[in-house]
């Protein structure tokens, strides 16, 4: 699924072949009917397993059937790039990005909530090693019950910038106001976009439009009949867009406005950072971690200071470009594939 957790599986393996020869990788999904969209395309081979989708995790989880070696053959090690464990003989290490559901299980669905939770029950016995997006999620895993032996902050990164559009061509394919201010993610609850919009409602005509864009999750925000009108004519839902225009979105926008309640990293923060887009984004959470000293930190459940964060980036563009830019040359995936190496490394031998 686009989105966070397949561009940081799909990096890494991207770079960690050039990075360590002695690392054969060789992938493994549920059964697809169609190819993954252009964008998300695994660039190693990927082998189907037998199953799909609910069934997969399901019998996976209860039954430890189908095994992973049915399809991709023996292997040392197993990496599952998200919660959910997958049946395997071998090792296994899994890629932890956060730990929402526990702290806001309201914000999902129950089935999501007993899938997620299980698998971290699962995970508690059987993983080796877990790699934690950021230290506040390695720290709610230690919370959760994992011995710090068995974690690894292994913080994600972020490629060049690459405009491949023009601003006048993603301006109409995308029908964009001449000014805007920007968020990128799938439309879910704890992205805190209700609030967001809150608070341009209190700023009125002082600042530009927002721009919304990201995949349609649940608890859309665009048909809440607690957002005004008024204030819908001034926020526009882009809906997912391509990687290849996004570029060229990020360096257009005035600045992108951040204030989830909870991510596992949040890679918006990076990309925006490096096409020297001022960010504003939230305090006391693994956003403020990513964003080091280049962004507005704001409380997100307060309205009034996400509006004073988004005033401020406007007034200190040229200052908050610089930082950010720096502060998004120190994060490459090229680290993130060399930690990922050593763990495997670790745990094999």
């Amino acid at each position: 699924m686009p989105g966070g957790t397949a561009t940081a599986a799909i990096e890494v393996a991207r770079v960690l072949p050039g990075l360590r020869r002695d690392i054969e990788l060789v992938g493994f999904a549920g059964r697809h009917g169609a190819e993954p969209q252009s964008a998300y395309q695994p660039p190693i081979n990927v082998q189907q397993l037998a199953l799909s989708g609910p069934a997969l995790y399901e019998t996976s989880m209860r039954f430890g059937w189908p095994k992973v070696e049915s399809a991709t053959g023996q292997v040392d090690l197993l990496h599952c790039t998200s919660i959910i464990p997958f049946a395997t003989n071998a090792k296994m290490v899994a890629t932890i990005h956060d730990l929402a559901f526990l702290k806001y299980p309201q914000f999902f669905s129950r089935r999501g909530n007993s899938v997620f939770r299980r698998s971290l029950k699962i995970l508690l016995k059987r993983a080796d090693m877990l790699l934690c997006s950021s230290q506040s999620t390695l720290e709610d895993c230690s919370e959760f019950g994992f011995s710090q032996d068995r974690l690894r902050h292994v913080p994600l990164g972020v490629n060049a910038p690459i405009v491949m559009t023009t601003r006048d061509q993603i301006k109409t394919r995308y029908n964009l106001p001449d000014s805007f201010l920007l968020f990128v993610g799938t439309l879910e609850p704890r992205k805190n976009l209700t609030r967001l919009i809150a608070a341009l409602e209190s700023l009125g005509d002082s600042v530009p439009e927002l721009v919304v864009v990201g995949a349609t999750g649940w608890g859309d925000v665009s048909e809440s009949s607690k957002v005004s009108s008024q204030v819908k004519s001034r926020v526009r839902f882009a809906g997912f867009v391509q990687p290849v225009d996004l570029g060229a979105i990020y360096a257009s926008a005035e600045v992108l406005c951040y204030p989830s309640l909870m991510e596992g990293f949040g890679l918006p923060i990076l990309e925006a950072m490096s096409y020297g887009t001022p960010v504003v984004t939230s305090k006391g959470s693994s956003t403020q971690e990513v964003a080091g000293n280049a962004a507005v930190l704001v409380d997100p459940l307060d309205v009034a200071s996400i509006a004073a964060g988004i005033l401020q980036a406007l007034s200190h563009k040229s200052e908050l470009q610089r930082l950010g830019i720096a502060r998004a040359n120190e994060m490459t995936w090229q680290a993130t594939a060399a930690k990922t190496a050593d763990v495997y490394e670790q745990v094999v031998r």
